[in-house]
């Protein structure tokens, strides 16, 4: 059984105004929070910029955490915060919610039935929104790739089991000068899986979906519009199913306390978040070097 005990916000004066809520403490900084003696622990949904400190001082305070996807916002920091979070013994969760998407988990549970992976690729596109001035401040002034192409760049070691190996990526813009809006990166996994994805903000609506080739078969996927199918490599459908609609974050959050309720690993670890940074870091490099191959684990 958990409960909301406290809440951070920048304007703390006014309050938090939710059904049920007048026994949550409002405070204006993390630090007062994190030493309030019945948090017992730390969930961070702030902009990722803010992240590094955060489990900084929820790592002294013994307090386990879970931070919103992107982990942080470099591969540097993203590196030190799962170090100190180890040091401190302190369970951390990256929450990269798309891994609890019900037509992701039957995409993952479908491997089997695919053969061994050869290639993987991904649409990922969000409409583009009105933001704040200082938006992109809080993403270390980077764009789409950091802020919704991590989800496809976790997938791909999530899905496959295998870690990447090489990246080449273009980008419509390069950071800081400017926020990338679109993105196309093309990635190598240790094991051969060929993967392509396509990520951008658009005019449009949204679009999620994948198509994943093995050796004996493939998987089509639609979580945009839950559905998945499946055939073999004889082109006979095995498969053809509607998932049901996915409360992703409410999933996260459940699995993040039930971990540390029964003292077991977390579902989606820092390292994982730390991975998927390192892999938009490389993303970047290769960018910045029109195109070149970047070979990970990255040399910081």
């Amino acid at each position: 059984m958990a409960s909301l005990r406290a809440v951070c916000r920048r304007h703390p004066e006014q309050g938090f105004h939710m059904p049920g809520a007048e026994s949550v403490t409002v405070y204006g900084d993390a630090q007062s929070l994190i030493a309030d003696p019945t948090v017992d622990v730390v969930v961070v949904v702030t902009p990722p910029i803010y992240s590094f400190e955060i489990c900084g001082l929820a790592a002294h305070a013994r307090k386990p955490l879970l931070i919103e996807k992107p982990l942080a916002t470099t591969a540097t920091d993203a590196r030190m915060m799962v170090a100190q979070a180890r040091e401190a013994g302190v369970p951390l969760m990256t929450a990269q919610t798309l891994r609890f998407d019900h037509t992701i988990q039957h995409m993952k549970m479908l491997q089997p039935s695919i053969g061994h992976s050869q290639q993987l690729d991904f649409v990922f596109h969000i409409e583009i929104r009105k933001t704040v001035p200082d938006h992109a401040d809080g993403y270390g002034k980077r764009g789409a790739v950091l802020e919704i192409g991590i989800h496809m760049l976790d997938l791909v070691r999530f899905l496959t089991g295998e870690e990447i190996q090489n990246v080449q990526c273009t980008m419509d813009r390069h950071p800081p000068s400017a926020p990338e809006m679109r993105a196309s990166a093309h990635l190598t996994t240790t094991g051969g899986t060929a993967c392509r994805i396509d990520i951008a903000r658009v005019l449009g609506s949204r679009a999620g979906r994948a198509i994943w080739i093995g050796s004996q078969g493939r998987v089509e996927a639609d979580w945009m519009h839950p559905r998945i199918r499946c055939v073999d490599d004889a082109g006979v459908q095995t498969m053809n199913a509607d998932p049901p609609p996915s409360q992703t974050v409410l999933q996260t959050l459940t699995a993040f306390l039930q971990a540390v309720t029964n003292s077991s690993p977390m579902p989606i670890t820092g390292e994982d978040g730390c991975r998927a940074v390192e892999i938009a870091e490389a993303c970047y490099r290769s960018a910045q070097a029109g195109g070149k191959p970047i070979t990970l684990p990255l040399q910081l």
